[in-house]
């Protein structure tokens, strides 16, 4: 019998998600927007490497191997490319979705997450709203939290949040940024937008970095922590790529921590401090303008602006967790180099494979899905 593709054998087993016509450009734009069927493939997902996440909190790349990631990110495909909302994945459920620092995309692609699983959200959108303001301890708003919800989605100023609100939580928590720690559901969404881009990427079989991509990263790893995020999920997947590039203005954007992973990974690294002198040889690249140092935001030195006139590689690819200032310029929107868009709208779904795995509601899940 002949195997069915992904792309046909899906279609007749799920019900088509029409909200994915959304995510398709204007018409006559260039803009990049990966095919979700592309990643998912014929191989059927693996339900044992998800049920590994059941219960567990989520506060670095290192919560995730490189397998989780696939399958996350297949999973995430699957919820993309069906309606997922006749299923009720988080029904019963409550969030709590604690951003002590402020946030649009993380808070909103979470919330959305949850609301079309059917979930519930308790929002703290401000700090200024909480206790905290008369001075109280986060480890006794853990305690609260307890009884309210069922998970904790956090985003807070301060790098040693999690360790404070953790001593009395006992419910998963999410770190969605923490100061300059790290934001692991962004590199997340980030490594799913790349492998629906280059589902390749997924298979562990180059012995040789000869040909592999030129990876380019642009601020400060350091303290940047959706860069540090990203650079550390990037090291999962190492034989990928030929060389890495950090562009920054700072003596050491790494540190040594960071410094030792890259040098443990055993691929060609360098750093700059202008994108144009590498620009040209860069076959992705993944810039941030904002970090949080201390109690302010620091932004990218003006010398490394991209735009459409930059001397990009025809098939390079720009990623960004957004928010952009004049980094990024706007005419580069409707280009093949745009996978920030990409990025973006994929968080939702790849949000939403999480959740479900944490709270283990696979069993809500239509019959014939390709789950093993």
């Amino acid at each position: 019998m002949k195997k069915q593709s992904a792309r046909s054998s899906s279609s007749q087993i799920l019900p088509a998600n029409q909200n994915t016509r959304a995510l398709e450009p204007p018409e006559n734009a260039e803009t990049l927007r990966p095919d979700p069927h592309d990643l998912l493939g014929d191989a059927p997902i693996d339900l044992k490497v998800l049920k590994s996440l059941v219960d567990k909190s989520i506060l670095s790349v290192k919560d995730f191997d490189r397998k989780t990631v696939v399958e996350l990110c297949r999973f995430a495909a699957l919820l993309e490319v069906m309606e997922i909302a006749p299923y009720h994945l988080l029904d019963g459920k409550i969030l709590i979705t604690a951003f002590f620092e402020a946030s649009t995309r993380t808070r909103t692609s979470f919330e959305s997450a949850t609301l079309r699983l059917d979930g519930k959200i308790i929002s703290i959108p401000d700090a200024a709203i909480t206790g905290v303001k008369k001075g109280e301890s986060l480890g006794d708003i853990g305690e609260m939290f307890n009884a309210y919800g069922d998970l904790v989605i956090m985003r807070h100023t301060e790098t040693d949040a999690l360790d404070r609100i953790r001593q009395n939580l006992r419910i998963p928590l999410i770190n969605a940024g923490n100061g300059s720690g790290e934001h692991p559901t962004q590199a997340l969404a980030d490594w799913y937008a790349l492998l629906k881009w280059k589902p390749e990427l997924a298979a562990k079989k180059r012995k040789k970095r000869n040909g592999g991509l030129h990876l380019g990263i642009m601020g400060t790893p350091g303290n940047m922590r959706a860069v540090k995020s990203f650079l550390l999920m990037s090291l999962l997947f190492e034989e990928n790529f030929r060389r890495i590039t950090v562009v920054s203005e700072m003596a050491d954007p790494l540190g040594p921590e960071l410094r030792e992973e890259i040098e443990g990974a055993g691929i060609e690294f360098q750093e700059c401090s202008n994108i144009q002198e590498v620009i040209s040889d860069l076959d992705v690249v993944y810039m941030n303008s904002i970090a949080f140092l201390g109690d302010s935001y620091r932004t990218l030195d003006s010398q490394n602006k991209i735009e459409k006139k930059s001397p990009l590689k025809k098939n390079a690819i720009i990623m960004h967790p957004l928010a952009r200032l004049g980094e990024l310029d706007t005419d580069l929107d409707n280009t093949r180099h745009n996978l920030y868009f990409a990025q973006a709208h994929g968080a939702v779904f790849v949000r939403q494979a999480l959740l479900t795995a944490v709270f283990d509601r696979f069993d809500r899940l239509p019959e014939g899905i390709p789950l093993k």
